[in-house]
């Protein structure tokens, strides 16, 4: 290099800068005050143009040259170097990047630059003392939409989670989502997180595979890495869930324990055992089976659960007679589907009952001590071994604490507190909320009767039994018909404009039914040995067996 002086009015620019996006006017602000106060400190480097004339293009420090003019001043020092187009390509690079930090899209595109001159990530990092994946994590931007780019260059950037699922996405669903999400006329700034929502895809990380590189070349799975994430961490993932999947089922086929099988999941993604299994949550035993599935992630896990052995007392018992196996298992008078249709309607006419009807302060208190003994309430307590589940009232709970974290509360917040706690926890819908007999005492108790509707309705009167129907007949103008299907129509008119409630909706339940509830916790056996019992009206009930609408009335129970 030589030193000379010049006119920095006769420097043309570089036609490819290292920096495009412009400094700040701060920036630009603070570099003139200096000039004016002590002149350029560090000479701009230029270049002699290539086609060999007398002008020269500035190499780098564009902002000194610009600046020197903007100081008025007539001539500058400047460093003549030798064209060394890879060299100077690092040199105007790191020189940028050591005054003040580049746009991450300008960095990119001179590490793209030095890439296409030759040069190696590893050498490219050593140079910017950089670590080799902040490297490859720039070069990202490459995957990345050019329009993205120019939003990006202006300084508005995603963040590293966003912008990688950005730049994992194609170049087809970018174009589609940014069509939709660009910044309008007037609008500076784009709304990355929607764009990163929409181009989102789900992953399946190669940590969580069971399977080997053979299973997954033969199901084509290929691994992507994810540069944003944690360098000490396994990365590799693939979007392909389905040939994911497929490789963890044929790996599991393949590796199945004795006594083991693939099990599936349910909604939460949690095993779904066999019918009567009971799941083993200590060391299982040699009789013990092992089930096998796949939880939300893709990942393989087992569980072990126990078959109870068949009653040895039922093999040698003699075989029904003829005349018993002659009678048909009677009908009964509600369908399963029935029995939930008046569970859902009961659990609504209760709650809305809790919520219009007048009831007493003592018998609210008592309702409220009342659901906390339902079968569907679990509460982790200090006081108890059981370390599942909780009753969720906290969000009422909270209108009765004060700002400064007191118990404060008026009464008519109370009532209104207790009202919804008594909606929450009592339940008659034949599902695992159901809350069993008390809830049927408590909507006894407020009159939850008079808020049934009604149940004359074809939906429902469909899940009764050609007597039962009948029976809904007694007090009505409507006489029984020939075809079930016609009686029900008749009946659905007649109380089209008034209201049925069948006797077995009814909220009160038989005393022998609370008498054994009673019994159950007023002695001596421990309330923990029956709470998996059944309910008091599940064996009550048989699954749906219902005649045919068009059966004539003489072959009902023939067709049944």
């Amino acid at each position: 290099m030589r030193l000379m002086t010049v006119d920095p009015r006769a420097l043309k620019p570089n036609p490819d800068p290292t920096r495009r996006t412009p400094a700040t006017p701060q920036a630009d602000a603070l570099l003139l005050a200096t000039i004016k106060a002590v002149g350029i400190v560090q000479p701009p480097i230029i270049s002699p143009q290539q086609d060999g004339g007398n002008s020269f293009y500035i190499q780098y420090g564009h902002r000194r040259v610009s600046q020197a003019i903007a100081a008025d001043l007539a001539e500058i020092e400047v460093l003549v170097a030798d064209p060394e187009t890879d060299k100077d390509a690092l040199r105007a690079l790191v020189e940028n990047v050591a005054r003040e930090g580049m746009n991450p899209v300008d960095l990119w595109r001179s590490i793209e630059r030095l890439v296409g001159l030759g040069w190696t990530e590893e050498s490219i990092a050593i140079a910017l003392a950089q670590s080799v994946r902040q490297v490859r994590k720039l070069r990202l931007l490459a995957n990345v939409l050019p329009a993205m780019l120019d939003q990006m260059a202006r300084g508005d950037m995603p963040s590293e989670q966003q912008l990688r699922i950005i730049a994992a996405a194609a170049d087809e669903e970018q174009g589609e989502v940014w069509k939709k999400h660009k910044p309008k006329k007037g609008q500076p700034t784009v709304s990355w997180s929607e764009v990163a929502r929409a181009l989102t895809r789900t992953r399946m990380y190669a940590r969580d595979a069971s399977f080997d590189d053979d299973l997954a070349k033969a199901y084509g799975i290929v691994w992507q890495e994810d540069l944003f994430a944690p360098a000490n961490e396994d990365s590799r993932y693939t979007t392909d869930v389905e040939a994911f999947l497929g490789a963890q089922h044929e790996w599991m086929a393949n590796h199945l324990p004795k006594r083991g099988a693939i099990i599936e999941v349910n909604e939460w993604g949690q095993p779904k055992l066999p019918a009567k299994a009971e799941r083993v949550y200590g060391k299982p035993g040699k009789s013990d089976h092992v089930g096998m599935y796949l939880d939300r992630s893709g990942k393989v896990e087992t569980v072990a659960y126990r078959v109870p052995k068949p009653d040895k007392k039922t093999k040698g018992a003699p075989a029904e007679s003829d005349d018993a196996a002659a009678v048909a298992k009677p009908r009964p008078d509600v369908t399963r589907k029935g029995c939930e249709m008046i569970g859902d309607i009961r659990t609504d006419a209760l709650h809305e009952a809790l919520g219009r009807a007048p009831i007493e302060e003592d018998t609210l208190l008592a309702l409220l001590v009342l659901a906390f003994a339902g079968q569907n309430v679990s509460i982790a307590s200090g006081a108890s071994d059981n370390p599942y589940g909780h009753a969720r009232v906290e969000r009422h709970v909270v209108r009765l604490i004060s700002q400064e974290g007191k118990l404060d509360f008026d009464r008519e917040t109370l009532h209104q507190v207790a009202r919804s706690v008594l909606s929450d926890v009592l339940s008659c819908r034949e599902n695992r909320s159901d809350s069993g007999v008390i809830a049927r005492i408590a909507g006894e108790a407020i009159g939850a009767d008079a808020f049934l509707p009604n149940m004359g309705t074809e939906e429902f009167l469909s899940c009764l039994s050609r007597s039962a129907l009948e029976g809904a007949c007694a007090g009505t103008s409507v006489l029984p018909r020939p075809r079930v299907k016609d009686t029900r129509a008749e009946l659905v008119k007649h109380f089209a404009d008034g209201q049925f409630v069948h006797p077995s909706a009814l909220f009160a339940p038989p005393l022998e039914t609370v008498t054994a509830w009673v019994g159950r916790f007023s002695g001596d056996t421990d309330p923990d040995d029956e709470r998996d019992g059944p309910s008091d009206e599940s064996d009550a009930q048989a699954e749906d067996t219902g005649a045919d609408d068009d059966t004539p009335a003489g072959f009902a129970e023939a067709a049944e």
